[in-house]
């Protein structure tokens, strides 16, 4: 959300364990798609949302970039879990000028950090439905530290970061630009990553509510280890393949963990329809790469009670048969979700 000239963009999505590339052009009604690819990090080079190794990130964006032969070398990338601070307000109606005037004095009370050390950015939903004499105000803030570091990432890379967006936000992008909703139904979206699961309720193209949950698919990897005494490498490669000994233990801590993280969704979900009152979510969309840890939505459905299906950000999205295979879009389509949204950002967006 912290973004300059309407120009096409390239969407990067640093995740914990691997880099997302997507590029996009406009077309008549919607895009098509150019450039598409992903690459793993090594171990540990991000962690919880940080970036721990920027040589060895620098190295796989560069190469990423170069193997599919992107000439574009503006950027859009995002933040998520304890590297953003997202907060929904209410404030008294004013035009957008007067709240950016005033913005950083009303902000100062909802961050825990001095003011003067992050950068702060807002979205005018629109007027309160409870009082119409207010509006509602997404606030968005990063520490400036947080931004510096991301900037000199994509310059050491040879090229230059200029829209900086939140994965929450990133997804809901593609989720407009492929889905269609009745004006008054609410859909979830999730984010489910190795670190945390991004959630992003909305109505009509508007965030209704947002919340990290501190959890992902380290998840598994930690309790494999932790049950079966074994490797991180070793515990991975099991996570993936969810029954690859034919272990029972090993199903039984997939299945577990997916519990886990189905109540957590179900908590947050709870925790908003308690406050929005009669207004029920009719649907889940996820993305991510945890989405596809076997039997996850199968746990999830029925923990909560309402249809839930991966997301397919490419699902009103042109693309040159002859240059992509249908396969491999509805593979990676989890995964590159939160790229594709990056990807359909502008110059001079809000």
């Amino acid at each position: 959300m912290f973004g300059f000239r309407k120009k096409e963009l390239v969407g990067i999505d640093i995740g914990s364990t691997s880099i997302k590339l997507v590029q996009l052009k406009e077309v008549k009604g919607g895009y098509e798609l150019v450039k598409i690819g992903m690459a793993p990090l090594p171990t540990q080079a991000v962690m919880d949302n940080t970036l721990m190794d920027i040589p060895a990130i620098v190295e796989v964006v560069r190469s990423l970039s170069k193997s599919l032969g992107v000439k574009v070398r503006q950027v859009a990338c995002s933040l998520s879990g304890n590297a953003v601070i997202i907060r929904q307000l209410s404030f008294p109606t004013m035009t957008a000028q007067e709240l950016e005037e005033q913005i950083h004095w009303e902000a100062e009370q909802y961050i825990p950090f001095d003011i003067n050390d992050v950068n702060i950015d807002f979205h005018i939903l629109g007027p309160d439905e409870v009082d119409p004499k207010k509006m509602n105000v997404i606030l968005v803030a990063s520490k400036k530290e947080i931004i510096s570091t991301y900037v000199a990432l994509f310059k050491e890379a040879g090229m230059t970061l200029t829209v900086l967006d939140v994965d929450a936000f990133a997804l809901q992008n593609a989720f407009e630009a492929n889905y269609d909703s009745s004006p008054d139904e609410i859909i979830a979206l999730a984010d489910m990553g190795d670190a945390t699961i991004n959630l992003n309720i909305v109505r009509q193209g508007e965030s209704l509510f947002t919340r990290d949950i501190q959890m992902g698919g380290n998840l598994y990897t930690l309790e494999l280890q932790r049950k079966l005494g074994i490797t991180f490498e070793e515990a991975e490669t099991l996570k993936l393949s969810g029954s690859g000994t034919g272990d029972e233990r090993t199903m039984g801590v997939i299945l577990q963990c997916n519990e886990t993280l189905a109540m957590e969704l179900y908590r947050s979900m709870n925790f908003y329809g308690a406050n929005a009152g009669a207004e029920r979510i009719s649907k889940l969309y996820v993305s991510g790469g945890c989405s596809r840890t076997p039997f996850l939505l199968d746990a999830i459905r029925n923990r909560l009670e309402i249809p839930v299906e991966l997301i397919d950000p490419f699902q009103k999205i042109i693309f040159q048969e002859k240059l992509f295979d249908s396969g491999y879009l509805k593979e990676a389509a989890p995964h590159v979700a939160v790229a594709v949204g990056l990807a359909m950002r502008r110059y001079g967006d809000k």
